[in-house]
C-alpha cells in the first residue's frame, strides 16, 4: 500500500505517465501590451495526444506588503519578448510536454487584469504542471521588467523585477 490508500496496481494505473525527454514546442512566448486571455492561450496548447492542459493566470491584486494597490504600469526591456521566448525554449527542452504558450503585459494595468499568462498541454498532468511551474518562476526571476505600483494613499513605487 501507498500513502494513498491504493494498492500497488492501482497507484501504477493512476500514474502510468512519465517523461518522455521530448521537447514541448513552444506555440507563443513574448511580451504584449494587449489584455492576455487564458482562454486563447489555453486554444493554442490544445493538442489531440494532450490529456492535461493547465493554467496559469497571474493578476493584478489589489495590496502588496500592507498597502492598498490600485493599479501597477509595467515597462519592458527591447529584448522583453526575446528573454521569454529563450526561457520558453529552455524550460520546454526534455520536458515531456507538448506545447506552451506564455505572455507578460507592459503598460497599465488595473485590478484583475493579467500580468501573466501562461498554458501548458502534455499527455499526463505531471508533465504539464511540471513545465508551467518552471516557465512561471524563470519568467518571474529573469524578465527585465519594471512596475510601478500606485498605492491607494496616492503614493507610488518602482521596482525592478531582473
Amino acid at each position: 500500500m501507498n500513502t494513498e490508500g491504493h494498492d500497488e496496481a492501482t497507484w501504477r494505473i493512476q500514474h502510468r505517465g512519465f517523461n518522455d525527454g521530448t521537447d514541448a514546442q513552444v506555440v507563443l512566448a513574448g511580451v504584449s501590451t494587449e489584455p492576455i486571455s487564458i482562454e486563447h492561450l489555453e486554444d493554442l496548447v490544445a493538442d489531440d495526444s494532450a490529456g492535461a492542459i493547465v493554467t496559469f493566470n497571474g493578476r493584478v491584486r489589489n495590496h502588496d506588503d500592507g498597502n492598498g494597490v490600485t493599479a501597477i504600469d509595467y515597462e519592458a526591456h527591447p529584448d522583453a519578448d526575446s528573454v521569454v521566448q529563450r526561457i520558453a525554449e529552455e524550460v520546454a527542452h526534455a520536458s515531456g510536454a507538448c506545447k506552451i504558450a506564455i505572455q507578460h503585459r507592459s503598460g497599465h494595468l488595473e485590478i484583475g487584469d493579467i500580468a501573466l499568462g501562461a498554458a501548458v498541454s502534455a499527455s499526463h498532468r505531471a508533465e504539464a504542471f511540471n513545465l508551467l511551474e518552471k516557465a512561471v518562476e524563470q519568467v518571474k526571476l529573469q524578465l527585465p521588467v519594471w512596475k510601478r505600483q500606485e498605492f491607494s494613499d496616492g503614493s507610488h513605487e518602482w521596482t525592478g523585477s531582473a
